[in-house]
């Protein structure tokens, strides 16, 4: 992370809106604290240790905090509250096990059981297939998959949170924590390190998974590719209400954000995120449209008919097409009416 190495000269201040000069004042400010928040950013292995095991037949994955992991937990969440970031690691063992638990059960629990293991870890069974960064990277992703992806961010999304007080979000609903299966053309959502601050409405916490899965799409996405694939989850997922909230979402943020921001975007080319982002914020417009005109078009109400018109029910009057029909039935030959029908 070369802006950690840069320190504003002594005739040009830091300036909080530079997101270069944003870093070194954060390293005068809390040093030690900088530097644990970039370590545990770009490496969350450092907060847990993770096995791969088998346990009475199924695979699992068992995940142990580290002895550090409060402390790193609690740095982050330091840097996310001065860069205005509205999402919280769960530093406090209990709180993580149980959030995780509760969440892998709510998502996951028609086939797929977790648990604690003593006060620091958990061990949950998993589901199969592989995350939709791991397609990505080795260039087999698909519309289907991210269409699938859509579809449980949409069911997770309608799924209520006491913990949130409202619909439950995600907080970190990367690529990696998106699981596909092929056999099946399911997707399901895993990894619950993350919270969002349950003082966003539910659109913003929404709005921000999405952004969050987008944004890998913008920084490693194929060329050709990760436009079209974006639009396709975003027309998939359709609420009308969250896209609403997505594009103030996608600009490139300045300050302690930035920091963040990069952590997000992979550390891809800057200006490589900032073309993509742009054609990605007018692909979300016209999508948002297109999903309002759906959904907001007025019914057009059919009139009533001047000549079809009944009197009583069962009765019809003697120009509808109704009786006219019968006539010709009764007639004395078939095909010769005793009168022609009246048109409607």
């Amino acid at each position: 992370m070369n802006a950690i190495e840069t320190q504003p000269s002594n005739d040009n201040p830091a300036n909080l809106n530079d997101p270069f000069m944003v870093p070194a004042l954060l390293e005068k400010i809390a040093p030690k604290t900088f530097r644990e928040f970039a370590t545990a950013a770009v490496d969350f292995l450092k907060i847990n240790t993770v096995e791969h095991k088998f346990r009475q037949g199924k695979p699992v994955v068992i995940k142990t905090r580290t002895a550090t992991s409060q402390q790193i937990a609690e740095t982050a969440n330091l840097f996310f509250g001065l860069a205005s970031i509205p999402i919280r690691f769960l530093s406090s063992m209990e709180e993580w096990q149980r959030w995780e638990i509760g969440c892998y059960h709510m998502l996951n629990g028609d086939g797929f059981r977790a648990f604690a293991i003593g006060d620091s870890a958990i061990c949950v069974e998993k589901v199969p297939g592989r995350s939709l960064w791991d397609y990505m990277i080795d260039g087999t992703l698909t519309r289907p998959m991210v269409e699938a992806a859509a579809v449980e961010f949409r069911r997770a999304h309608a799924v209520w949170s006491a913990e949130l007080e409202g619909p439950w979000s995600h907080g970190d609903a990367t690529m990696q924590n998106v699981m596909y299966d092929a056999k099946t053309d399911r997707a399901r959502l895993i990894d619950f390190e993350i919270m969002h601050e349950k003082s966003l409405s539910a659109e913003a916490r929404h709005a921000d998974d999405l952004v969050v899965f987008l944004l890998d799409l913008v920084a490693k996405g194929p060329r050709a590719k990760w436009l079209p694939l974006s639009v396709a989850f975003l027309q998939t997922y359709g609420r009308a209400q969250v896209l609403a909230q997505i594009k103030e979402r996608l600009v490139v943020p300045t300050g302690f954000a930035r920091i963040w921001w990069n952590v997000r975007t992979s550390f891809a080319n800057a200006e490589k995120i900032k073309r993509r982002v742009e054609l990605l914020r007018n692909a979300v417009a016209a999508v948002q449209l297109s999903s309002t005109v759906a959904t907001d078009r007025p019914r057009k109400r059919r009139r009533p008919s001047t000549i079809c018109h009944i009197k009583s029910p069962g009765i019809p009057i003697a120009s509808s097409r109704t009786l006219a029909m019968s006539e010709s039935a009764n007639a004395a030959s078939p095909g010769i009416p005793r009168r022609l029908p009246t048109t409607t």
